[in-house]
């Protein structure tokens, strides 16, 4: 069968696309770069796409990954990736394109990588050294995490 199937289902603000099948660009694939370009019209720029049943994908299939990776954010969004078989995780690795996906496998893990950002202050706090800068992981709302400088 060389058809994708594509279900979508909303966890907090990630939408989750499971899709089960074969990614090529003939077909269905281009469904998928649809799929995700009308979620990212409607402002559901956060997408997770669950591979698990993904038995094959090609060139022309992580094309439509690049392009709907694009299409996110050029709007800010993001598309990350849950559960690669082996097949997959090899395929991206093989097309150089493990930098460009965050891959996850668990999806709680991946949901709350959504809610997180890496922070980095450039110009440094008076309290700390010309040489030292401040890295701190913001945490999803309702939860609180107090940074005290550290005196040496």
């Amino acid at each position: 069968m060389f058809n994708l199937y594509i279900n979508e289902r909303r966890i907090e603000d990630v939408t989750v696309l499971d899709l089960r099948g074969r990614v090529r660009i003939t077909g269905r694939a281009k469904g998928l770069h649809n799929s995700i370009r009308s979620l990212v019209e409607e402002g559901k720029t956060r997408i997770l796409l669950n591979l698990s049943q993904v038995t094959h994908i090609g060139s022309s299939g992580l094309d439509e990954l690049v392009a709907s990776c694009v299409t996110a954010g050029n709007q800010g969004g993001e598309i990350k990736l849950l559960h690669l078989t082996e097949q997959m995780r090899e395929v991206i690795t093989t097309a150089n394109l493990s930098a460009l996906f965050d891959i996850y496998n668990n999806e709680y893990d991946a949901i709350a990588s959504f809610n997180r950002e890496v922070l980095r202050v450039v110009k440094p706090l008076p309290s700390l050294s010309n040489d030292d800068a401040v890295t701190a992981i913001v945490h999803p709302p309702g939860i609180t995490a107090k940074l005290q400088p550290t005196v040496i």
